[in-house]
């Protein structure tokens, strides 16, 4: 398998399954002048990473399908839930980040894809950022009492560490929310995660 990913973006959240499983794999890293190239929109169409391939050529893309088939590839690995509820509770997390949370930092990163005007691009950087403390303050709640997402390490969790550190890059509020910092540490002191992260150069 080969990984191909931009560093910290969310691709890292793959990069982070992989070394938890432990499985050889190769990881390729991608330029961000590349992501429009022809031969890597031939991988992957949408010009965005991860991008997954497999060695007979098949290339899986989008996080949400990249996680799920690495957790039915490995179940051993044991990061897809327990039971057809357990996967449901994971699938339920890490759409809440794909789909809800992330989209709200498009105009954090890159403002002036939505607007022109300079003024009205800080504008919307600031909403934006205002607004994600509820997210966090959501998620926060659902780890009271959990280190782990849904109660047991799944594929959900690095893609939450990898939202809470764009959080944290861009400044978000996050005062307050203890359960996330303790979630942050216990990633931070892991093993996989800094092994992904070293590949990265983060």
């Amino acid at each position: 398998m080969k990984l191909y990913y931009l560093p910290g973006a969310c691709s890292l959240s793959d990069h982070i399954v992989l070394e938890w499983i432990g499985q050889p794999y190769e990881s390729h890293r991608v330029a961000r002048e590349e992501l429009g190239s022809p031969a890597y929109l031939q991988l992957n169409p949408s010009g965005m990473v991860p991008a997954l391939q497999e060695p007979d050529g098949w290339v899986l893309t989008e996080n949400v399908a990249i996680l799920n088939y690495l957790a039915d590839k490995f179940p051993l690995a044991g990061l897809g839930g327990e039971g057809a509820r357990g996967r449901a509770e994971v699938n339920r997390w890490l759409a809440y980040l794909n789909s809800d949370l992330h989209p709200l930092f498009k105009p954090v990163f890159r403002p002036e894809r939505f607007i022109d005007d300079t003024a009205a691009q800080e504008a919307l950087r600031d909403k934006s950022i205002q607004r994600l403390r509820a997210y966090y303050e959501r998620i926060d709640t659902q780890l009271h009492g959990r280190d782990w997402l849904t109660g047991t390490r799944s594929f959900a969790d690095p893609y939450l560490f990898v939202v809470l550190r764009w959080a944290m890059g861009k400044g978000v509020d996050l005062s307050g929310l203890d359960n996330l910092a303790r979630f942050h540490r216990r990633m931070m002191e892991d093993a996989g995660v800094k092994a992904a992260m070293e590949q990265e150069g983060l």
